[in-house]
């Protein structure tokens, strides 16, 4: 049912600007119908060039749009042909690739999906760090090879979650979600952020470290800390390096944040394990050691929503758009201020 106090309100004019397999995959035909209510827009079309007629048209009276992955940047001169825009709704994570300096200077209000996108993140983390500590594929690995009755604690002596330490690289959005969800756990929880204080990491539930320390004390790593200049390579071969014989590395972040040659030699060697779902390039070549490592896990990039979870992007978005219609601040914004050091 329509709510009145919307339904009394003037539809701002707003465009859908994302790829259209974006808008296809994200914008269900519910959520669609939900944005038609709430706003004046054109469902049918989709804007993944600023530079055509139609788009010209559109963003000529725009004064919201509904962005996701495939946006075109919003760059000056695309402002300049959208001289009503007043807010931009993106239905997925980070705004990087599409948000210009040019929007904050404009005082575009911002807002981000990127709250919906690092829940199944959060939880592919987490299921990972339990799996790697049972060393579950380890085990199913032997057992289909051998097909028989093994002492699996003879043979994996260190398996298990009990008292296991697991280290959090970045108290990101992704990175606090898994604290959060560890939390009832019998795990000990180490924070490496710089950003963090020794309190505030205790408030999280983590005991803040340096990094050095984060990697050589760890059973499990799981790196959150977004792609920067200062973050490039972070994860470095000495820090590889110290981890314990055996100790798990998981990667949800972005494959560049990881030292990945000195990553793979650590791997081919046996020494250390890991699951990746990032990678460098994001596809690795198939020559690639590391798809013949059975210590390695590697997955195409599937933490974020996928499927059913994309829902959720677009609900998170629709919620924003009646906060916008109805008056109220963004509960998700993008500040321009903490860009330098999230993703």
């Amino acid at each position: 049912m329509t709510d009145p106090h919307l339904s009394a309100r003037h539809r701002p004019r707003a465009a859908l600007a994302m790829a259209e397999r974006s808008a296809r995959q994200v914008l269900g035909s519910g959520s669609l119908g939900r944005l038609t209510e709430l706003l004046d827009l054109d469902p049918g079309l989709v804007l993944d060039d600023f530079t055509t007629p139609a788009a010209r048209r559109a963003l000529a009276d725009a004064e919201l749009l509904v962005t996701g992955w495939g946006c075109p940047p919003l760059d000056r001169r695309v402002l300049d042909a959208a001289p009503r825009l007043r807010a931009v709704v993106h239905t997925a994570g980070t705004v990087r690739h599409h948000i210009t300096d040019a929007c904050w200077e404009r005082g575009i209000a911002v807002s981000s999906a990127a709250a919906a996108n690092a829940v199944p993140v959060a939880e592919y983390t987490v299921a990972m760090i339990l799996l790697s500590n049972k060393r579950i594929l380890d085990i199913a690995r032997d057992y289909r090879a051998e097909r028989r009755t093994i002492d699996w604690n003879e043979r994996y002596p260190d398996a298990g979650n009990y008292r296991r330490t697991v280290g959090i690289l970045s108290a990101s959005v992704i990175g606090r979600r898994v604290i959060e969800l560890l939390r009832p756990y019998d795990l000990d929880l180490r924070l490496y952020d710089p950003y963090v204080t020794a309190q505030e990491a205790e408030e999280l539930g983590a005991l803040q470290v340096g990094l050095r320390e984060l990697f050589a004390g760890s059973d499990v790593i799981s790196v959150h800390t977004p792609l920067l200049p200062a973050t490039q390579g972070l994860v470095s071969r000495e820090l590889l390096a110290a981890m314990p014989d055996g100790a798990t590395l998981i990667n949800t972040a972005r494959g560049a944040v990881v030292d990945q040659d000195a990553l793979t030699e650590e791997l081919v060697a046996g020494r250390i394990r890991a699951v990746l779902d990032v990678t460098v390039p994001e596809v690795l070549p198939a020559a690639s050691p590391l798809y013949d490592c059975d210590n390695a896990l590697i997955t195409p990039h599937i933490a974020g929503s996928k499927s059913g979870e994309l829902r959720r992007l677009a609900d998170l978005a629709i919620g924003e758009i009646e906060n916008y219609v109805t008056g109220r601040d963004f509960a998700h914004p993008v500040r321009p201020e903490i860009l330098d050091r999230s993703a």
